[in-house]
This record gives C-alpha cells, sequence and structure tokens, in this order.
C-alpha cells in the first residue's frame, strides 16, 4: 500500500504528527521519524498491528484508542483526546503529540480537527488547513461530523488582555 510521509499540522501552542500504521518491519524508519519531530505520545486510534514496546523504549507514551475505520470517534475518545492535549500542551507548550490510524486520512485527521476546533477554527478552516498538508483526508462521515461537533471550549481561554487563547 502506498502511504502518504507523515506530516507535521501547527497551530498557535499546539503541534501534531499524522502518520500511518507502520509494520513492525518500518517500526525503526517509524521510530526516527516520531524522534525526528520531537514526538513523546503516540495515540493509536487502529487495532494495534505492531509491537509497542520499542516505542516506548525510546521514551514515547502509546496510548490505544481505537474506533471504527471511516467513523467518527465516540464520545469517551473525545473526551480523553481533548483531555490529554489539556495535560500535554499547558506541561509542555509546543511539544508533539503523533497520532495515527491505518492510513492515516480519516481516524487521525479527525482528531486533530477537533482540536483545532476546539482552539476556536471553524470547521471548514480546520478541514481546508488539514488538507493543505494531508491531501484526501477525511471522508463524507467525517465530514458530516466535524460540521456537526459543539466545541466544547475546553481548550480555549482568555489571556490577561481579554484575548482569546487557545491552551496555556
Amino acid at each position: 500500500m502506498n502511504r502518504p510521509a507523515p506530516v507535521e499540522i501547527t497551530y498557535e501552542c499546539m503541534k501534531f504528527l499524522i502518520t500511518h500504521n507502520p509494520t513492525n518491519a518500518q517500526l525503526v524508519k517509524f521510530i526516527e521519524d516520531l524522534k525526528a519531530f520531537g514526538v513523546q505520545t503516540l495515540v493509536r486510534v487502529c487495532d494495534a498491528t505492531y509491537d509497542k514496546t520499542p516505542v516506548e523504549q525510546e521514551g514515547i507514551t502509546v496510548l490505544d484508542w481505537p474506533f471504527d475505520d471511516g467513523s467518527a470517534p465516540p464520545e469517551q475518545v473525545v473526551d480523553d483526546w481533548l483531555n490529554l492535549l489539556k495535560c500535554k500542551f499547558r506541561e509542555q507548550p509546543g511539544c508533539c503529540i503523533a497520532v495515527h490510524c491505518v492510513a492515516g486520512l480519516g481516524r487521525a485527521p479527525v482528531l486533530v480537527a477537533l482540536a483545532l476546533i476546539e482552539c476556536g477554527m471553524e470547521y471548514e478552516d480546520a478541514v481546508h488547513f488539514i488538507r493543505q498538508k494531508r491531501r484526501g483526508a477525511f471522508n463524507s462521515k467525517q465530514l458530516l461530523y466535524l460540521e456537526q461537533y459543539k466545541p466544547k471550549m475546553c481548550l480555549r481561554f482568555k489571556d490577561v488582555n481579554g484575548q482569546n487563547c487557545c491552551i496555556q
């Protein structure tokens, strides 16, 4: 299968790496890519198909939150994702969180889009922002989910000057 290269999506103090699902045979290169982008946390949203032990031995935390291919994330995954972002980006602004599904075109971009929407981006802008770097991202079911998503506003706050900001 011809899979797209990993892409970094940066917005305000958030940085994400969207990638595809490696095999055990590709794991060394995959870990090199994660380290090159400074990833310390990796979220797998597909079924595990590789041994995460070598990844964790490199100091990268692997979180398994699988959900069905082509679908929107369940509420628990959304809550876990947003809580992770609040914690990680407050503790380490500018750190990079990697997320992958099988091809890196559906489930992983949806989670990154949710983060952008939570920071005040309109869903159309979030989709366009991601698609500029990840062509082919999102299917129609996922686009409808993002269009109907109601932000929880948990990544936004007002700074000392009253300006809207995202995480801090």
